[in-house]
């Protein structure tokens, strides 16, 4: 493609910061912005990454669709809330317009396991009119092409094990809260840890009734069994409270939370499949206290067995690369909501977006 891309930012909170700076200094432009935030709608996008005015503003979400109708972009970015059911208007809007869209939303990552017919809903959208809806960021790499690059130097695979720790202080309220963050145990067993003591019969009406609030990792066994071409036969998860023995501030959640309440949780999947190789994998997303740090860690148990580790990832910033690093991907896939197992690996852009559009 000639001209530069033109890409409509969807949500202007704490991700966008990077992603729009990124997608500048990867030769494209943002023609658009949409928020809710009245602290935001009104102001240019330069606020927002501290940067001189870019002469667009951002617009209220009431008038997403005549904006995005009217520009037509290229892609929408959406860095807005965890689960698809939260991410319905957006992008049912895009697939209506005809506009690629991809999220930042955990759940759209590998969304068929866990809101099937919502995402059928999305993806017989988008082919109708000829688009591209998907979910990246940090899993995209550190959850899902890092673990499918070592599982292919390997002769033979049992298990796969994966843990990764985040902090919620930096992806803004709604991840937090999903985690449990600020809530006395108690509340946390109600809310959270309840749903993980229902039979396998009873989470499978909640998925197919587009009400299950699935834990990341749930969407990433799904994406590495994708991949992997694994056949998953059984799939549970167990969340449990993290707490800290001191109190700590949370500017996120605006409150102290106390010591031995909930500082986010850790929530392990654990995925059996056909060809026997089991995935057991743990996210743990919290409040951090100060000498706490991200870790990404994999271990592919079998012949060989192969562990790796990143320490201190920088996981926004990472989270919003890879994104910007597969707009060319999404503009270029197939129509539906499409996973980005099914797109090829992730690359680095050393030259301008739109040299990689054909």
């Amino acid at each position: 493609m000639e001209r530069k891309l033109r890409i409509v930012q969807y949500g202007c909170g704490k991700m966008s910061k990077y992603t729009m700076r990124y997608v500048y200094e990867k030769g494209a432009e943002i023609v658009g912005a949409i928020d809710i935030n009245p602290a935001v709608v009104g102001k240019d996008i330069g606020s927002i990454m501290e940067c001189e005015d870019k002469g667009v503003v951002v617009t209220h979400a009431d008038n997403a669709r005549e904006l995005l109708a009217e520009l037509k972009p290229d892609a929408c970015i959406v860095t807005t809330m965890s689960l698809l059911s939260d991410l319905e208007v957006p992008l049912m809007l895009c697939a209506e317009l005809g506009i690629n869209a991809i999220s930042t939303c955990e759940e759209a990552f590998f969304s068929w396991n866990s809101n099937p017919n919502l995402t059928a809903k999305i993806d017989k959208l988008a082919r109708e009119n000829n688009c591209t809806i998907t979910g990246s960021g940090y899993q995209d790499i550190y959850w899902g092409q890092l673990v499918t690059s070592i599982a292919a130097s390997t002769h033979k695979i049992t298990k796969i094990i994966g843990e990764s720790w985040y902090n919620v202080e930096d992806y803004g309220i709604a991840l937090a809260e999903a985690h449990g963050a600020g809530l006395t145990l108690a509340e946390f067993d109600e809310k959270i840890a309840s749903v993980d003591r229902m039979s396998a019969e009873e989470r499978q009406a909640l998925i197919d009734g587009g009400t299950y609030a699935p834990s990341y990792m749930w969407n990433v066994n799904g994406w590495l069994c994708e991949k992997l071409g694994l056949h998953a036969v059984s799939q549970s998860q167990q969340c449990v409270p993290e707490t800290y023995k001191e109190d700590i501030n949370s500017s996120t959640l605006g409150m102290v939370v106390k010591a031995g309440d909930a500082t986010g949780m850790s929530a392990v999947v654990t995925t059996e499949t056909e060809e026997g190789i089991t995935l057991e994998t743990k996210c743990v997303g919290k409040v951090y206290a100060p000498d706490e740090f991200d870790v990404n860690e994999w271990t592919i148990v079998g012949e060989p067995e192969t562990t790796v580790t990143v320490q201190r990832p920088a996981t926004v910033e990472l989270t919003c690369a890879s994104v910007v690093n597969r707009l060319p991907d999404l503009i270029m896939a197939q129509p539906g909501f499409v996973p980005t197992a099914d797109m090829g690996d992730l690359q680095y852009r050393v030259k301008p977006l739109n040299e990689y559009v054909k």
